[in-house]
């Protein structure tokens, strides 16, 4: 194990040992933003460019496993949405996001989608199709050549090999562990927020971290159970930021002390479904994804 994956490892260890519940000493400062323009449940968001990406299901109802084909991605950057990928019939229900050099890659269903865009907008490349009952792939993280996607109702985390970004491999199982959602990896680290598919949450749907890709051992770093979704490291990698359907909200943890606290987020209309977070230039980006909204808040800190 290499001095950095020690290193995590042990940040790991020192979380649980030292696992508190407080309030939040420095709640955002401003009243949240709501960007509304050109939402239609919103699931997921990404950063891109000068903004972000956010992915949209179009559909009438709700439904993350539907196969309508109306799902669209818009691109929103300085107060204006533009959509890159139109509702062209490849996407469903577009969850997490992935982007590097060109390509675009978007869970959906049973499958990730491949995309190439530019400043013209976007052309569909392929369907990464994943193995017969894996229905909810959900979120995209990648360290170095691999891509890691959760499968939020199979229990399992794949990884693929995008050596070659415009030619991916195909996904292999690499991990299982209880209904992984959303995921993050920082220098090797990764975390996973956990979802009960079924929606009968249980102790083992909470927040892991492993610390050794090559060699993926889960711990917790929090132990009270909900229905974890979106999961994000603050600009200054010393947070985490998780959000949670259940109580909906979102939350901030001291990766240091282990302290975790509620973050304020003060709405006419309370977040319903807080899904998979951005943080981008001292802002978190919050799709709500019943609301058709997403919520911007300034990125708090513990004091």
């Amino acid at each position: 194990m290499t001095t950095k994956r020690i290193a995590c490892a042990a940040a790991v260890s020192a979380v649980i040992a030292s696992l508190t519940i407080t309030s939040c000493n420095n709640a955002p400062s401003a009243a949240p933003a709501v960007i509304g323009e050109g939402i239609r449940f919103c699931e997921s968001t990404l950063p891109y460019g000068d903004g972000i990406l956010i992915a949209n299901f179009g559909t009438d109802a709700l439904n993350p496993l539907n196969t309508e084909g109306k799902g669209y991605i818009v691109s929103w950057a300085n107060d204006t949405a533009v959509t890159l990928i139109p509702a062209d019939g490849h996407l469903s229900a577009p969850k997490g996001m992935f982007f590097r050099d060109g390509y675009l890659y978007i869970c959906d269903v049973n499958k990730v989608a491949v995309y190439r865009t530019d400043e013209d907008g976007s052309t569909f490349v392929k369907d990464i199709v994943f193995p017969e009952g894996n229905l909810f792939v959900n979120d995209l993280a990648a360290s170095g050549n691999w891509l890691y996607a959760s499968v939020t109702n199979t229990d399992r985390i794949y990884r693929i090999d995008i050596s070659d970004i415009s030619a991916p491999g195909e996904p292999a199982e690499w991990l299982t562990i209880p209904g992984p959602n959303g995921i993050a990896i920082s220098e090797g680290m990764m975390y996973v927020a956990s979802y009960p598919a079924d929606g009968n949450t249980q102790d083992k749907h909470i927040i892991y971290g492993i610390a050794d890709l090559d060699n993926p051992q889960p711990e917790k770093v929090i132990t009270v159970p909900g229905q974890y979704d979106g999961i994000a490291l603050s600009s200054d990698g010393k947070y985490l930021f998780i959000t949670n359907w259940t109580p909906a909200g979102l939350s901030i943890v001291d990766l240091k002390t282990g302290t975790v606290a509620p973050v304020a987020v003060e709405l006419e209309s309370p977040l319903a479904g807080p899904a998979d977070i951005t943080v981008l230039n001292g802002k978190i980006y919050i799709p709500d994804l019943p609301g058709s909204r997403v919520v911007v808040i300034d990125e708090p800190s513990m004091k």
